[in-house]
């Protein structure tokens, strides 16, 4: 039976206060109604295999247990094994004493997300999984991979459902639409985006998700001029066509770190006539950010220069201070951490007891006084 329910106002200030005497004052944060945590965890990384699956499913519970209330994942992360797991660990949280409304449950599609085991005949898995079944058509797979028609992304709602034995999922992103844009013009690339809302909106109003976003790679991040940029404005407006003053794109994520931080460094966006970064653009949008690649996938685990470290509080270990980094950061609400085994997670969520840096600290980072 499926678990009922969808992230509350309510039951995310119950989980916030199951650590009044452990977590840092700002370490939870309010957004879109809900109290979510700075750190969250991530599923991209590891291997094809059992003994994965159930490292997943210990870190995932531990998290919870540690503070951690943002759990994001994808269809096609470790071929759709990283949504049964996550199934499986929420299974276990509510046995605990858990309840599925105090964590939000992230996940996303676009890509092709194979079952289990990549298939030796990626061509004859598409014909057999979705153009047989009336799902989508062979030149709807922009580069062979990647699917945002309405029919698509409903087949893999849906799936990532039953993936994780969950009635509604809390956020569910297109997975990097800029993958589209090397195949269609501009403005197809946003009649598509406009096709996609109109069904996750649909998808909002009859409880399968409870709000949606994007979560990209390079779209806010590079110049306007870009091929792959995206215009978030442009983008509220288009929900705001579909869905009303009070659709459901709120959310979107982003890569984030010591050696990517365009999307507070770089003005590429244009609110109300005003060339602003992208983070500050969310803030006036009403859009919450969630932060990927925080640590980039283990660089900043060591090596860090003490003009890093010592303003962001000479944190014990590297992997602590780029997280740091990423999680006091104006705009940014949680940096996504991707932790496989619970003994990333124990050492990662140390973090929860530590105050983010204060402005004039993070600024030093920048060499700003």
């Amino acid at each position: 039976m499926s678990l009922p329910g969808s992230a509350t106002l309510e039951a995310s200030i119950r989980y916030r206060d199951r650590f009044k005497t452990q977590a840092a004052d700002n370490h939870f944060r309010n957004e879109q109604n809900l109290w979510i945590s700075s750190i969250g965890i991530g599923s991209y990384l590891g291997n094809a295999d059992d003994a994965t699956d159930a490292k997943y499913c210990e870190a995932v519970v531990r998290a919870v247990e540690l503070g951690a209330n943002l759990i994001d994942t994808a269809a096609n992360y470790r071929f759709q094994r990283s949504e049964r797991s996550i199934g499986k660990a929420l299974g276990e949280l509510v046995r605990k004493g858990f309840a599925r409304e105090e964590v939000l449950i992230c996940t996303k599609g676009g890509y092709l997300p194979f079952d289990g085991v990549p298939p030796t005949n990626v061509h004859g898995y598409i014909e057999e999984t979705f153009v047989r079944p009336g799902i989508a058509r062979i030149e709807d797979f922009v580069g062979g991979s990647h699917c945002m028609t309405p029919a698509y992304l409903q087949n893999q709602l849906e799936q990532s459902l039953r993936n994780m034995d969950l009635e509604c999922v809390d956020v569910y992103y297109i997975h990097n639409p800029e993958s589209q844009l090397g195949a269609v013009s501009e403005s197809e690339f946003y009649s598509r985006l406009r096709k996609a809302f109109e069904r996750l909106e649909l998808n909002v109003a009859e409880g399968r998700i409870k709000m949606y976003g994007l979560a990209t790679w390079n779209g806010f991040r590079v110049p306007r001029e870009a091929r792959s940029y995206h215009s978030l404005p442009r983008l509220v407006e288009i929900a705001r066509e579909v869905g009303g003053e009070s659709h459901g794109f709120r959310f979107i994520q982003l890569p984030f770190n010591l050696a990517m931080p365009e999307a507070l460094v770089l003005q590429n966006q244009v609110v109300d006539g005003a060339e602003v970064c992208t983070l500050e653009a969310a803030a006036l949008l009403g859009m919450t950010v969630v932060s990927s690649a925080s640590i980039l996938q283990g660089r900043f685990a060591h090596g860090l220069p003490e003009t890093v470290r010592e303003p962001l509080g000479s944190l014990a270990t590297d992997a602590l201070t780029a997280i740091q980094f990423v999680r006091s950061t104006p705009g940014i609400t949680t940096a996504l951490v991707g932790m496989s085994s619970p003994e990333h997670v124990i050492e990662n969520l140390q973090i929860v007891r530590v105050e983010p840096a204060h402005a004039d600290d993070y600024r030093r980072v920048f060499g700003e006084e």
